[in-house]
């Protein structure tokens, strides 16, 4: 097979949360391989300097849009602004999330509600907003940020384990209802990596030390090492693929 169906010169990519973390790392990488890209935080001027960032680093086209994606009008906007920036929008990732750790008996419904509300609900009025473009053109790429948490759980972490097994089961759904229009919908499952969200766990010795020894390669991941998979469910490459939930955790789960 040639590498040039792993391009992605001319398409447009729309990542939430993609000024930081996992989600920089995806939109540097996705601007790497030709596509333009749009990254998206709540605050204004962070989504302007990761634009700035992305387009420094890799001499490609970014824009950045301020958008909270848990309100439904807001990610209609968002759609619509990226749309007609830049012309179309042929990828999806739902990266955006939060982790809140607390024991059940101590999780408060505050707390709760914006954990499912920024990792699952999130994506569902992401997709809503943007799949109508994607229908016109007759193509479209989705990609899910779960976690190898929507598959297997750690304590004090209900909210969290709850939205992303429920982000797996939802990319199923969109990928039935919308493989027709040649829109594919995946599932990417990251074990523990190295970012922002988990510094917590890193700081703290013996959390770190349950990971480590819970981690067949005995260290974190790096954010790099999850961009060639996004690459690949974001290009021709993945044409056959739909509906699939993929684990990269460095052998967490095969324990």
């Amino acid at each position: 097979m040639s590498l040039d169906r792993f391009k992605l010169d001319g398409r447009v990519a729309l990542i939430t949360g993609g000024c930081q973390g996992l989600g920089f790392a995806f939109a540097k990488a996705l601007a790497e391989a030709g596509a333009i890209v749009a990254v998206t935080s709540r605050d204004e001027a962070k989504a302007a300097e990761g634009a700035r960032r992305i387009r420094e680093e890799t001499g490609g086209q970014a824009i950045g849009v301020a958008v909270d994606v848990t309100d439904g009008g807001q990610a209609r906007r968002m759609a619509e602004e990226t749309a007609q920036a830049l012309g179309r929008i042929d990828i999806l990732i739902n990266n955006a999330g939060i982790n809140i750790r607390k024991p059940i008996l101590d999780y408060d419904e505050d707390s709760w509600d914006l954990v499912l509300n920024t990792n699952l609900k999130a994506p569902f009025l992401c997709a809503k907003a943007v799949v109508p473009y994607m229908i016109k053109q007759q193509y479209g790429r989705i990609i899910n940020l779960s976690s190898m948490m929507g598959t297997i759980a750690l304590a004090e972490r209900s909210a969290y384990c709850s939205s992303k097994g429920g982000l797996i089961q939802l990319t199923k759904v969109m990928a039935l209802e919308w493989a027709e229009h040649n829109i594919t919908a995946n599932a990417v499952c990251p074990g523990p990596f190295a970012t922002e969200l988990n510094q917590v766990v890193i700081n703290n010795p013996e959390a770190n030390q349950f990971f480590l020894d819970h981690l067949a390669l005995k260290r974190w991941g790096n954010p790099d090492e999850l961009t060639g998979l996004i690459i690949y469910l974001a290009s021709e490459a993945s044409s056959f693929m739909t509906g699939s939930s993929i684990v990269i955790d460095g052998g967490w789960t095969a324990q």
